[in-house]
């Protein structure tokens, strides 16, 4: 994998704007930008210091292309681990693409995606799950996930299970050692310490892949579906969740024939909400469509929202049990809200009869947005943030997901060796393996196709 040569790309969002910052890095970054520089105080760019600004021109050959601002860092005290440089230059697509050209010519190469990530990967900058973290940082959209990314950038994760690592490795060595020693039978890894090492190393593997079901939800957000039949409030809820006018209210029933998604985050958690077209029998060829989709809603999201009209069904609570009992038989695993909407048609008396013939029922006025934050305080109830109010370490990564199920399948092979006695040469294949998994996760063991995999997903300029 060839990374001695200079690239360059843009570092900001493509467009116009007030600035732009176009990056370079490789050993000739500094030269190349600063036989194309011209300093206000006549300074040579190669002779400064590394983490120094300048203020000048970028010129090719007589032309001026802008003013601008340079900031250089020199190797191995950048991000990348070579020399960097970042231009400053006012935010023109004209004057962007103007730059970039110019150093083309100059013998730099148009980075691809997540490159300037990846050579600080390849030069010891990041190891792998924290160069992860960075593109989980930049897609962040609330608290909780940005959060995550933060802690896992700054070597959480990693160094959790690079001490891990190293203690295994240990024992492992003196295993290993043993090996060498076999025909005088003796030992020089204590078999109690590594029973003990064992059981801690299980331990913290399954709460990091229990963590990942919260962790998961907390990257990609929570789907909560939002059913019932038609014209009970439910377009109506979606607005005053969202606090705007995103789903066509109107009191003839049928009016959303298709799902409408939008997010919001909530406590710092993100949650897309589903509108869905309401149930019921039809001939309308559109709404049947509709009413298909809803029930594919209801599959794909991870909680459901049944609401009914309370002022209509008051009289009638029996077939809002038998839509409710349809519901919990057909998604057994799905936690339940059901939302009693319309309350401010209702007298107190019927009121108190919701809430005593119906079962963990919330009351709710979606028009006049009361108990509209009673709902999303139980929606985040449903929602297991204790590990991350604690600042634990949470996975939410799929492929350390599947390493650390790997590890932990290896260790339980080794922690049933160990309980069996068996050999030093068998429990040796298990444990090299379960290193193996560890080493994946961090990037010591790793493939140009597993680095290609990742660093395609960042954006170009990262």
């Amino acid at each position: 994998m060839m990374h001695d040569d200079t690239i360059v790309a843009l570092a900001t969002p493509s467009g116009s704007g007030a600035i732009a910052i176009i990056r370079l890095s490789g050993n000739a970054a500094i030269e190349i930008a600063s036989r194309n520089f011209k300093s206000v105080s006549n300074k040579v760019l190669s002779q400064q210091s590394t983490h120094t600004i300048h203020l000048g021109h970028i010129i090719d050959q007589t032309r001026t292309i802008d003013e601008v601002l340079i900031s250089i860092f020199k190797n191995p005290n950048s991000y990348t681990g070579e020399n960097v440089v970042e231009i400053s230059c006012h935010g023109s697509s004209y004057i962007q693409q103007e730059i970039i050209q110019l150093f083309l010519r100059q013998g730099c190469r148009m980075a691809t995606a997540g490159e300037f990530t990846l050579r600080a990967f390849l030069n010891g900058k990041l190891d792998l799950s924290q160069a992860e973290a960075v593109a989980d940082l930049i897609s962040s959209d609330n608290e909780a996930s940005h959060q995550i990314a933060i802690q896992q950038m700054r070597g959480g994760f990693s160094s959790e299970i690079a001490k891990l690592r190293e203690e295994l490795l240990n024992f492992a060595s003196l295993i290993e050692l043993e090996l060498d020693f076999a025909e005088e039978d003796v030992e020089f890894a204590d078999r109690t310490q590594f029973k003990e090492l064992i059981e801690r190393i299980n331990f913290v593997l399954k709460r990091l892949i229990d963590s990942f079901a919260v962790g998961n939800v907390i990257k990609n957000g929570i789907p909560v579906a939002i059913v019932g039949e038609p014209n009970v409030g439910k377009s109506t809820l979606l607005n005053a969740l969202l606090n705007e006018d995103r789903a066509i209210v109107s009191e003839i029933a049928g009016t959303t024939r298709d799902t409408i998604e939008d997010e919001i985050s909530i406590g710092g958690i993100g949650f897309r909400f589903i509108d869905t077209a309401g149930i019921r029998d039809t001939e309308d060829v559109v709404e049947s469509i509709g009413i298909k989709k809803t029930f594919e809603k209801i599959e794909q999201s991870q909680v459901v929202i049944y609401l009914f009209d309370s002022k209509s069904s008051i009289n009638n609570l029996e077939t809002v049990k038998l839509e409710i009992e349809k519901i919990k038989n057909k998604h057994p695993q799905k936690p339940l809200l059901i939302i009693a909407n319309k309350i401010d048609q209702l007298e107190d008396i019927q009121l108190a009869k919701l809430s005593t013939e119906i079962d963990n029922i919330q009351l709710l006025s979606a028009k006049t947005g009361f108990g509209v934050e009673q709902l999303t305080d139980s929606l985040l109830n449903l929602i297991n943030t204790g590990a991350l109010r604690n600042n634990e370490t949470i996975v939410t990564n799929s492929r350390h997901y599947d390493a650390l199920l790997k590890a932990f399948e290896e260790i339980q092979k080794v922690q049933h060796g160990l309980e069996t006695g068996l050999s030093g040469d068998l429990l040796a294949i298990d444990i090299r393996q379960a290193l193996y998994h560890f080493g994946e996760i961090t990037g010591e063991i790793t493939n140009d196709d597993l680095l290609g995999n990742i660093f395609a997903n960042f954006c170009i300029g990262k």
